[in-house]
């Protein structure tokens, strides 16, 4: 008796609607559906993190602030000296890099949802970003050069003293900064993007929050020194 062998039925797999398969040798790369939950990952530990550092860098310059208040009150040797006017103009750098930064967020956002496929307009906004942040850096430098060339160091004066400490201490966490910014610009440039949303929105908040600090602490050496 002769036996019927049956072919086993195919097992397709479902495809995300909307999406083409992937075609080797494209230069800008669409995360695949099982991309997307590992880039697109919220993380309540990064952004518990974040929080924290924040408060604790807060907590930091709200001291020194009452440190020199103190300071100022206590002794009749205070000496007022005119700040550098490269400080407004790094102001509105620092300004700018936020706007760029929210940009680049955006556009991060949108590639990892898959509503667009280039990620090369992302990555301009986040080496603009990174950019202006180098050139706020630089700009610190001119400021502090320009006092010494005028005989304002460190130890001339308390006063002088607590403006290189508040623009140092500033422009450290600012360094803290550009290093997540160029961890994000790694991962989005990697063949597959392994950079999360998370992870840029961290940045992102931090970035913001070294704007905000900046601004408080220009408008204090102003009205203290």
């Amino acid at each position: 008796m002769a036996t019927t062998v049956h072919e086993p039925p195919k097992i397709r797999t479902p495809r995300a609607p909307g999406r083409s398969p992937s075609h080797g040798g494209g230069r800008d790369v669409t995360p695949l559906p099982g991309g997307l939950r590992s880039v697109d990952d919220s993380s309540p530990a990064s952004r518990t993190g974040i929080w924290v550092g924040l408060a604790a860098i807060t907590m930091t310059f709200a001291a020194f602030t009452s440190a020199m208040i103190v300071r100022q009150g206590a002794s009749s040797d205070w000496r007022h000296f005119t700040l550098p006017r490269v400080l407004y103009l790094n102001t509105l750098i620092l300004l700018v890099s936020s706007g760029t930064l929210e940009v680049a967020r955006r556009r991060v956002a949108s590639f990892v949802h898959g509503l667009q496929r280039r990620r090369s307009a992302a990555q301009f906004w986040l080496w603009l970003t990174l950019g202006l942040g180098l050139l706020f850096v630089a700009g610190q430098s001119v400021a502090w050069a320009q006092l010494r060339s005028q005989g304002v160091y460190l130890a001339s004066n308390p006063s002088s003293s607590f403006f290189y400490l508040f623009t140092v201490l500033h422009a450290l966490h600012v360094l803290g900064g550009l290093a997540g910014l160029t961890l994000a610009i790694r991962r989005l440039g990697m063949p597959v993007p392994g950079l999360r949303v998370s992870t840029l929105s961290t940045v992102s908040y931090y970035w913001h929050f070294m704007g905000a600090l900046w601004i408080y602490l220009l408008l204090l050496l102003w009205t203290r020194i």
